[in-house]
């Protein structure tokens, strides 16, 4: 038996104890991981510094850093994540409908766990404690397989995971991190359908695509997020300078930022200057149409190229649009269907951008920044799925769930 079945075969069974356990069970197991992410903190922070140190040495840009970098803080973020998980209530065995049919039968339709759950992503290490969470709360068992510019964080905060786990009902093979960040391990997890029932891929485009290509087990297509803001000729100028900032700078690196910025021509002589002006501060590269370097003399010309692709970076793709029609056709030419917003004061307008995009999640007047599980109410997020079957939008513990149909009956036979 290979590493990974081992692996596999160790997640098999001990999902086949979680799927069973009470919600109290697996709550009491979410605090003692919360009370272990403390008590270890000191030592998950000495990792994550060895890692922000590779990291360096190996050229990794400023805003890949950031996503990497866990402090104090955040440590304290993966713990309230918790803790919320935890009141959040039970999934498992939900009824979702009953009824009876002409024969007499009472069929019900009840939540159940996925079962294994197979976790690949990059750089953020607090995903291993919020995807851990999910999976136990919805009654699974996980593998994750973390970047190697994360592993020295993952394996400390894996560590601190299964010391929790030693102290509850949950078993500690629940959660399991595959160590070896090769290529060939990594595609050996993808086909390993004997034990894995579904697999997540969370990060960047190539990863996402990856994935898609090699794995033969189930996948839920996740987060490339060529995310666009439109500002309308209707919009008001404060809320739509201040949707911007927060869309592009309070965290480039993340999926939900922005990416593309669309502005209506009777709107844009006075909005973009000043707009830009504060982008280009804050060290942001302006990329535009021909318009648009007309208006910002710093912008460079832009191709679609750049209006396609999810710079997770100081940058952002610029476009003047000479009406509504004309921003929906980009949106829907460039959009990779994660998050799209309008800024609009006009009520129609804002019901027919509502309707006419088709993304995960389409905004009114708000920054695309709020895609996010937690913020969703969901206590956090596995990721965010960009498909339509099964899941669609921030992932919380509905979507690690399926259900099974259960008939009762008093002796009922078919004729």
């Amino acid at each position: 038996m290979t590493y990974i079945e081992d692996l596999g075969r160790q997640a098999k069974a001990a999902a086949r104890v979680v799927r069973l356990l009470s919600a109290q069970a697996k709550n009491d197991a979410l605090e003692a991981i919360a009370v272990a992410l403390l008590e270890q903190q000191t030592e998950i922070l000495a990792a994550n510094e060895r890692d922000l140190e590779n990291g360096r040495q190996n050229g990794l840009t400023t805003a890949l850093l950031e996503r990497l970098t866990l402090t104090e803080a955040r440590i304290q973020g993966m713990v309230d994540g918790l803790r919320q998980i935890a009141a959040l209530p039970d999934p498992i065995l939900k009824t979702d409908s009953q009824w009876v049919n002409k024969d007499g039968l009472r069929i019900s339709r009840r939540r159940v766990p996925l079962g294994v759950v197979g976790i690949i992503y990059e750089s953020r290490p607090n995903v291993t404690v919020d995807a851990s969470a999910l999976c136990l709360k919805a009654g699974n068992a996980v593998i994750l397989r973390g970047g190697k510019e994360a592993l020295e964080s993952n394996q400390a905060i894996v560590a601190a995971v299964q010391a929790g786990l030693a102290k509850s009902k949950v078993p500690s093979t629940a959660v399991q991190l595959i160590t070896d960040p090769s290529r060939e391990l990594a595609t050996e997890f993808m086909q390993l359908n004997q034990y894995v029932d579904c697999l997540v891929p969370r990060g960047g485009a190539g990863l996402i695509q990856a994935v898609l290509r090699q794995a033969t087990v189930p996948v839920i297509e996740t987060g490339v997020g060529n995310c666009h803001l439109y500002v309308h000729t209707e919009a008001d100028f404060e809320q739509a300078y201040n949707i911007l900032l927060n869309g592009k700078l309070q965290r480039p690196s993340v999926c939900n930022a922005l990416e593309n910025l669309l502005v209506d021509a009777e709107f844009a002589e006075k909005f973009l200057p000043e707009a830009t002006a504060a982008l280009i501060d804050a060290g942001v590269e302006i990329l535009g149409d021909e318009k648009v370097v007309e208006l910002v003399p710093q912008a460079t010309l832009a191709t679609d190229e750049d209006y396609a692709t999810e710079f997770l970076d100081y940058r952002i793709a610029v476009k003047i649009v000479d009406n509504y029609e004309e921003a929906v056709a980009h949106i829907e030419r460039f959009s990779t269907g994660h998050s799209d917003a309008i800024v609009t004061k006009d009520y129609s307008t804002a019901q027919h951008f509502l309707n006419d995009i088709d993304s995960a999640c389409v905004y009114v007047n708000a920054s695309t920044r709020f895609s996010d599980g937690e913020v969703f109410g969901f206590g956090g997020e596995l990721g965010i799925s960009t498909q339509k079957l099964h899941a669609r939008g921030p992932m919380g513990l509905e979507a690690l769930t399926s259900y099974k149909y259960v008939i009762e009956g008093d002796g009922q036979v078919r004729a």
